[in-house]
């Protein structure tokens, strides 16, 4: 009897080290070739698995799958598709089994968030129903870092990292020029309703007067008289003021700063712009001369300053997700379970995927300052390991050197999916 197979896929806004966790599937897989035959890679997340576009990770190199550890974005490509639930669409569903059936694939990882782990849990609960189980574990994924249970999400040390080097130096920047030029600086960070990035900007101010002098979180409600008043103090007082704003930032009635008018194909406002929007804001009310920037995709591709704890807990959740599977688990993720102590330890838990599922976790009140602009010094000892340690990509001729995959597909079995 053939050995079963696995499929793997990446789903939703890509990390700097969501190959990490690829690499830790991967490389786990080839060290269990008695009990894996080979492993399958969705080309562009799960439509690959509707499409039958699967890419086969045997044909790749030793050292380029090691090389993913160091890579950055979805090197087998990603996608934002939200599968219909069991009860609207099942057709999708029972695509999946087709697809699944036809390459004996009885293992299938799914690397996302709250929505993947929902897609996970869901095929899961399906196989059992089509008499051809499918041992289902999900992968911790998010810069947002709102997954619940688990205490940080692979994707999110670094970003945090990135985003606390960008507000310092920009910061200096504009310390020096604020006599006679820029006095304000605005930096839009990612997070819709979760604002870890924007609370981990504020690792780089260290003394008083060090930027950001400003965070602005989506879980605390916008009040503009509030917020011009502290700009103004902070310019009067240190000659410059640097903000950090979370993309989700919101008035209290619930509207975004920076609602576009769109949606996306989640379902979710489509953003875009709160940076320029709160720019505007303080020049007309206070005259500042600014510049605002929008870290966007740099934010979370900056792999050439990836944090080495961030790097190390997304390649043990792809390596820990095959173990499970091995071990007989299913509808389960691996999670990040810090351990009480002076010094920052981790360790590998799990919980149940009907548990993580569509679930967001916001910032914690006591994480923010009484006054809503900063991060608390408990949340400083929360956000501190999380972007410790470099682990640089190898350098050629002055640029990372990356890992390029030959992502050779393996031969179709069944008709065209109708999308």
């Amino acid at each position: 009897m053939a050995k079963a197979n696995l499929f793997y896929a990446q789903s939703g806004g890509v990390t700097a080290v969501i190959n990490a966790s690829a690499c830790g599937v991967i490389q786990t897989a080839r060290t269990h070739g008695d009990k894996i035959g080979k492993v399958y890679a969705g080309l562009n997340g799960i439509i690959g698995a509707l499409r039958e576009e699967l890419i086969d990770t045997s044909k790749e190199t030793d050292s380029t799958i090691a090389a993913l550890r160091h890579t950055p974005a979805g090197a087998f490509g990603s996608c934002r598709y939200k599968l219909k639930s069991l009860e609207d669409n099942r057709a999708e569903y029972q695509r999946l089994m087709e697809v699944f059936k036809a390459h004996n694939i009885r293992y299938f990882l799914y690397n996302g968030g709250g929505d993947s782990q929902d897609t996970a849990n869901k095929v899961s609960m399906m196989s059992l129903k089509e008499g051809f189980p499918i041992t289902c574990i999900g992968i911790p994924k998010t810069v947002d870092n709102d997954l619940p249970v688990t205490d940080n999400c692979p994707g999110f040390g670094s970003v945090a990292k990135y985003v606390a080097v960008s507000i310092r130096e920009a910061g200096l920047d504009v310390a020096s020029m604020c006599e006679s030029s820029t006095q304000v600086f605005v930096m839009e960070v990612m997070g819709r309703h979760a604002g870890w990035i924007a609370g981990a900007a504020g690792l780089a101010a260290e003394q008083e007067g060090d930027a950001p002098h400003i965070i602005v979180f989506p879980e605390i409600a916008f009040d503009q008289n509030a917020f011009l008043k502290k700009v103004q103090e902070c310019v009067k007082r240190f000659g410059y003021c640097a903000i950090v704003v979370s993309e989700g930032a919101h008035y209290a009635n619930g509207q975004f700063l920076a609602d576009a008018g769109g949606k996306d194909a989640f379902g979710h406002t489509q953003l875009g712009g709160v940076a320029p929007f709160l720019a505007n804001m303080i020049k007309q009310q206070l005259g500042y001369k600014y510049h605002w920037a929008v870290a966007d995709y740099l934010q979370r591709a900056a792999r050439h300053i990836a944090s080495a704890t961030d790097v190390e807990q997304a390649y043990a959740m792809g390596k820990a997700a095959v173990e499970f599977a091995l071990a007989g688990k299913n509808a389960v993720m691996p999670t990040i379970v810090r351990k009480p102590a002076k010094t920052y330890r981790w360790t590998v838990g799990e919980v149940a995927l009907s548990d993580v599922a569509n679930i967001e976790k916001t910032m914690p009140r006591d994480f923010i300052s009484e006054d809503g602009f900063s991060i608390t010094a408990k949340a400083r000892a929360y956000f501190q390991p999380l972007i410790s340690g470099e682990d640089y990509p190898p350098y050629k001729n002055g640029l990372p050197q990356y890992a390029r995959l030959k992502r050779a597909l393996v031969t179709k079995k069944l008709p065209a999916w109708q999308e």
